[in-house]
């Protein structure tokens, strides 16, 4: 569902408006409601619709907790995930914790990952996504599952 980026606002409340792209679909098929956490690889936070959180968060709850690294794992996902809703001018709240956590400034950009959406702080953003073009550019190596994309 979510494809493509877009660069937005927050107001100084924390709230960033959704792209009406999104909107119509998050308002009928979900109530308005996501689930937002850590992007555990990046300085940046996951975006979920309810039903792929629900995977995610079943997949976690999978996971031994007798390892450390497990639980860390399970801490920051979990313990940092809140459940948002898109208010009635189609923006949610990003609480302070997390726009903290992603190092995010008034200027983000939403990054379609298909089955979720990444917040980046839209400077940070402009330099990870030149330094993965010049990688590619510069003949990035393909993994087995990137060269059985028919691109």
């Amino acid at each position: 569902m979510f494809l493509g980026s877009d660069e937005v606002n927050m107001d100084a409340k924390g709230r960033m408006p959704i792209p009406a792209r999104y909107r119509d679909e998050l308002m009928t098929e979900y109530g308005g409601n996501l689930v937002v956490t850590i992007n555990p690889s990046d300085t940046a936070l996951s975006v979920y619709l309810p039903p792929a959180w629900e995977e995610v968060e079943e997949a976690i709850a999978r996971m031994p907790s007798f390892k450390q690294s497990t639980r860390d794992f399970q801490h920051l996902l979990l313990g940092n995930a809140r459940r948002l809703e898109l208010d009635s001018s189609g923006r949610v709240l990003i609480p302070p914790k997390l726009r903290a956590l992603g190092e995010l400034g008034k200027g983000v950009t939403l990054v379609g990952q298909s089955h979720r959406l990444e917040i980046w702080d839209t400077e940070r953003w402009d330099i990870h996504h030149k330094e993965l073009c010049d990688a590619m550019a510069n003949g990035l190596e393909a993994s087995e599952e990137m060269q059985a994309i028919p691109l």
